[in-house]
């Protein structure tokens, strides 16, 4: 039997389909997996959104809970592990990240980080410039604290859910960063 062209094509297609990762979402060239283990938890990919400044990609988050959730105050509100990735689409230097940190902090988590104060400034003094293709992450784990990652090395961690929520409060709170990367990290 002879097969044509086009069935050789579709075939071709089907294996690459096979190959490529089944547990994976893309945003904006960036390519997240569905799950992501965090201590012996497993995390599933919430939803992911495009975080920019004027007309530039700053960077593509993805947000990571033991059980999906489309409320911002549940996410805040359980004491569950829970992580949040950055892959930065392009270089950003560590004073643009800290004040944008420090702004949101004032504009979300206000009364928290006042209590966290000394934390937050641990926290960003750890925060690195970044360049573009490079990930940061804030991973809370109940009974160990919330860690910030870079590249694969642990930076800092702080104890406790409420330096968590503060934290989270980033990109959860009132005042988001942008509204369109609330909804998508909240699979809206």
């Amino acid at each position: 039997m002879k097969t044509t062209s086009l069935e050789r094509a579709g075939v071709a297609l089907f294996a690459l389909a096979l190959a490529l990762p089944a547990s994976a979402r893309e945003l904006s060239g960036v390519t997240m997996p569905d799950t992501l283990t965090v201590g012996e938890k497993a995390l599933k990919l919430n939803g992911m959104g495009l975080r920019k400044k004027a007309i530039f990609k700053v960077y593509v988050g993805g947000l990571y809970l033991e059980a999906p959730s489309k409320d911002a105050a549940a996410v805040l509100g359980a004491d569950s592990a829970r992580s949040i990735r950055m892959q930065y689409l392009r270089s950003v230097d560590k004073k643009s990240i800290t004040e944008a940190f420090s702004e949101g902090f004032q504009n979300n988590a206000k009364e928290l980080a006042e209590k966290q104060k000394a934390s937050i400034e641990k926290m960003i003094a750890a925060v690195p410039d970044l360049k573009d293709g490079e990930t940061m992450a804030f991973t809370y784990v109940p009974g160990k604290g919330t860690t910030l990652n870079h590249g694969g090395r642990d930076l800092f961690t702080a104890e406790g859910k409420e330096f968590a929520d503060a934290v989270f409060s980033l990109w959860l709170g009132p005042k988001p960063p942008s509204e369109d990367l609330k909804k998508g990290l909240l699979g809206n």
